[in-house]
This record gives structure tokens, sequence and C-alpha cells, in this order.
């Protein structure tokens, strides 16, 4: 039973890391990524669908992305849909294709994308420490209701303390390794 919660509780750890690391694609850090399009929606005959499903996205340099319709009456569309998303760049639209500009990154909004990811690495931090939380509270139940006894109980603790301590770890490792991204001109 204490191995069950262990690696329910390990999942749920490597989630809140996962989820984390998902939460840094919507930072900039200095290169464009097509994932700054990711939440642009249009209107593809009375559906809304996303960008890359009506043309192809390609990062054509550090600060471009070029964006090719199938359907070049898309164009319009597709250009009202990001000035409206605000993605950090305005569109360009030369009858072909659409290219958005974004300009460098300044030392203060290098700083703002640092801090972003240093708010999103404590909030998987605290959902680790949740995680233990409700596995230590598992734990504590089974011994209360007598199905482990105090020995197994303080070792499982002391297991899912030092898988806790392990994540943290990676967290942090994670975050630096960012920050010295972000902040590298």
């Amino acid at each position: 039973m204490p191995n069950e919660i262990f690696n329910a509780c390990e999942s749920e750890m490597r989630a809140s890391v996962n989820h984390m690391l998902k939460d840094f694609k919507t930072l900039r850090t200095g290169k464009v990524t097509t994932s700054v399009l990711d939440n642009v929606r249009i209107d593809y005959y009375g559906t809304m669908t996303a960008l890359d499903q009506v043309g192809s996205i390609l990062v054509a340099d550090a600060t471009t992305i070029v964006i090719n319709p199938w359907e070049k009456n898309l164009l319009s569309t597709i250009e009202s849909a990001i000035s409206k998303a605000n993605v950090g760049a305005n569109p360009n639209n030369d009858g072909e294709q659409i290219k958005l500009f974004f300009p460098a990154m300044t030392v203060e909004q290098r700083q703002e994308s640092v801090k972003q990811m240093k708010g999103m690495g404590e909030t998987a931090k605290v959902a680790i420490r949740n995680d233990r939380k409700h596995a230590n509270d598992k734990i504590k139940k089974l011994e209360k209701d007598k199905e482990i006894t105090a020995d197994e109980s303080k070792s499982a603790q002391e297991n899912i303390q030092k898988l806790t301590d392990k994540f943290i770890a990676e967290v942090d490792n994670i975050l630096k390794t960012k920050e010295a991204e972000i902040l590298k001109v």
C-alpha cells in the first residue's frame, strides 16, 4: 500500500514539473517560437480553427515568423486574428504570406520574463509540496487504521520527503538553466 502511494505521488510531482515546462512555452526568451501563436484561432468557414490547421507556420530567423495560409483568401482573417491576439508583433500581409517581425528584447523585458518564470517555478514547487502533503496524509491514515506499523509509516514518509527534495532540486536546476537562457543577450 505505501508503494502505491509513493508511485502515485511521484507521478503527480512529475506532472507538476511537466506543467511548469508547458507554461514556460508562453514566455518570450529572446528568440521567437511558433508557440506564441498557439492560442490564435480564426473563423474557418464557421468553425474556430487553430492557425496551424489552415497554413504553415515557420520561424524564419530569431525575430521573424512567417505564416503561409493554404488558402490565400484567409490572409485578412489571419491578419485580424493575430492583431486581436496581441502576440507582440504586428502582422505584415504581402498578399502571399504574413510575416511577424518581433523586436529584440530589452534587458527589462528579459528581467520581466525571468520574474514570470520564477513565479511559475514557485507554483510548481507549491504543487510538489502539496503532493507530498497528500501522500503523507494517506500514509498517516494507514498507520492510524493499523494497516501499517509506525516504523513503516516513518520510512514511507522519509521516502516521500526524499522524492520531494529530488523534484524541488529538479525545478531549481531547470529554473537556473532557463534564467541563463533568457538573460543571455
